[in-house]
């Protein structure tokens, strides 16, 4: 054999799944690191809750391609059971074609997040995927006002992804 048939042989075991690895791989560094990463004094709390929730959107997104379905549950989302912090309260919505991960204030001077994860067409990113293939699509937003409401939900209508009402999209 070849040297290079055996880099083509190689190259062919591994090309299948090389994304879904990454995407584990992600989930099982984010399970580790995440929760003393939430802990580390000189962090502000605003920043604790806008990283835990845009993690939570990303952990749907990996649960999304290997299940085909948003999960309700932190456990199955790989990235610990932290369900409450001393200044936020953490919980998620689902449903079949969206995921609501919500961090709500529970101080009157601080804000609260939420994020959505959107099942769409593949087609919406790449141009040569197959009509019926689905992707997801994620928003994480920022509630405008201080206080312990939860902040609205984001929409994903007519292939636009948008923050919910008295909310402003944040960087992911």
């Amino acid at each position: 054999m070849t040297k290079y048939q055996e880099s083509s042989i190689s190259n062919a075991a591994y090309g299948g799944c090389g994304c879904l690895l990454l995407l584990m791989g992600i989930g099982v560094i984010g399970a580790i690191a995440l929760p003393s990463f939430l802990s580390q004094g000189g962090r502000t709390p605003q920043s604790e809750n806008k990283q835990y929730v845009s993690a939570m959107n990303k952990a749907q997104q990996a649960v999304f391609i290997e299940t085909s379905a948003f999960s309700t549950s932190f456990d199955a989302l790989g990235i610990g059971s932290i369900t409450e912090t001393t200044n936020f309260k953490y919980s998620i919505r689902a449903t079949k074609k969206a995921a609501f991960n919500y961090g709500v204030s529970k101080e009157k001077d601080l804000k609260s997040y939420v994020g959505g994860v959107f099942i769409v067409p593949a087609k919406n990113f790449e141009p040569n995927a197959a009509k019926e293939e689905r992707t997801t699509t994620s928003i994480l937003c920022e509630a405008d006002s201080l206080g312990t409401i939860k902040p609205a939900e984001p929409t994903y209508e007519n292939g636009k992804i948008a923050c919910g009402k008295g909310t402003t999209k944040r960087s992911k």
